[in-house]
């Protein structure tokens, strides 16, 4: 049984919003000690996130969105630790985004789908923009396909989302810094449970 299937399996036996967001938070402290980015664990990362989004206020889809935007990478099992680790694109923001579109809205997973997209959005309009990146980030932008387009930017500039997606990604790059105090997962169990459809 894969990663998905078997969270998957686990989810479909939950009762309640509570049991399922405990369920989401469990996988994620399980698998989430694993390094993606050279400075912090993916669940460091994602606290961290989950935490700018709630200091900006941006409402619950947007904190969960932060939350499990990366999750993808834990689904796929993609961390440094695997031998072909950065040497294709594993999609984690699609694996991610698809999975979570049974219990979640299109605010909560669209955000996630779209914040590699996104990464390429900045890329591709603002010129420091890509220097300011974590060297992962380098590495596997140009295994996401690097700079758009003139055409793949005029589509995403169409995408009600871009907005959300783009202060996500922005977050996402502030989201690694070594050591910095996060708080519990649990902390965000009400954004969470206010997002499941």
């Amino acid at each position: 049984m894969s990663i998905q299937e078997d969270l998957k399996a686990q989810i479909v036996n939950c009762s309640n919003p509570s049991e399922l967001t405990r369920t989401l938070f469990q996988f994620m402290e399980e698998h989430g000690n694993t390094n993606y980015d050279e400075s912090v664990t993916q669940l460091q990362h994602a606290l961290q996130c989950a935490g700018l989004a709630k200091t900006d206020a941006l409402g619950d889809a947007a904190i969960t969105a932060a939350l499990f935007h990366d999750i993808g990478h834990l689904l796929v099992n993609e961390h440094d630790g695997q031998s072909e680790f950065l040497q294709q694109d594993m999609n984690h923001e699609e694996a991610g985004a698809k999975f979570l579109s049974e219990w979640f809205p299109l605010a909560v997973t669209e955000p996630i789908r779209l914040h590699v997209a996104a990464k390429r959005y900045l890329c591709s309009t603002d010129t420091t923009y890509y220097e300011r990146l974590s060297d992962s980030s380098k590495r596997s932008f140009e295994l996401q396909g690097g700079g758009f387009s003139a055409g793949e930017l005029q589509e995403i500039e169409r995408n009600e989302y871009l907005e959300i997606a783009v202060q996500l990604r922005r977050f996402d790059d502030l989201a690694k810094v070594a050591g910095k105090p996060v708080s519990p997962i649990e902390n965000f169990t009400q954004c969470v449970i206010h997002c499941l459809q």
